[in-house]
């Protein structure tokens, strides 16, 4: 199973399976691997110290982040996340991201955020669409109805202790006007806006 695997110049880490949602565009459903990985269903999820040791095995000066991204929501295992992301700041100095469906705060059922500073430089937060109830109907999310007013407050409240902050949209999936929209959400919300390619 890969636990560690390259997209673009980036290190990806793997940690879970396990999501709260179900996007109806979710590559998982179509396909095994992403980027230069072969599969990222995981036979188990892999302990800190597994995480640790595949470290070794890379030269991690070589790459621009380190990105907290696999086969499930990284904040499903918010306190290892944490845990590996200041080892990785302690002997490397990288910069790290978490890409997030932004429902960390009802999955650990806590305000997490504080917990990041100093540790995480950027918050990829998925927005998908500025409207709740077609929102809802994209994601599927286990929360229901709160989901969507808690991803935008949990892309807010990061601003407050992680330097970048960033919300996405997939291109293709919403029309422009929706676009303009989104941009609109993430400029009242003080992040930068980001409309991500459709990958095949």
């Amino acid at each position: 199973m890969e636990i560690v695997y390259k997209v673009g110049n980036n290190i990806y880490v793997n940690l879970t399976n396990k999501c709260p949602y179900a996007c109806t565009f979710c590559l998982r459903q179509s396909m095994d691997h992403y980027g230069e990985s072969n599969r990222l269903w995981l036979e188990k999820e892999p302990t800190v110290e597994e995480v640790k040791a595949e470290f070794e095995k890379w030269n991690v000066s070589e790459y621009g982040e380190v990105v907290f991204c696999g086969f499930g929501e990284p904040t499903e295992r918010f306190d290892d996340l944490i845990t590996i992301a200041k080892f990785l700041k302690e002997k490397y100095g990288c910069p790290i991201r978490i890409n997030t469906n932004g429902a960390g705060n009802l999955i650990n059922g806590r305000n997490i955020i504080p917990e990041m500073e100093g540790c995480i430089d950027t918050v990829s937060v998925s927005l998908n669409h500025p409207d709740a109830a077609k929102y809802h109907e994209l994601v599927r999310s286990k929360f229901g109805d709160k989901s969507f007013d808690a991803m935008l407050s949990f892309a807010k409240e990061c601003t407050k202790v992680v330097p970048k902050v960033v919300m996405t949209t997939v291109e293709t999936t919403i029309t422009k006007e929706e676009e303009g929209r989104c941009a609109k959400i993430c400029e009242e919300l003080g992040v930068t806006y980001r409309i991500r390619p459709w990958e095949d």
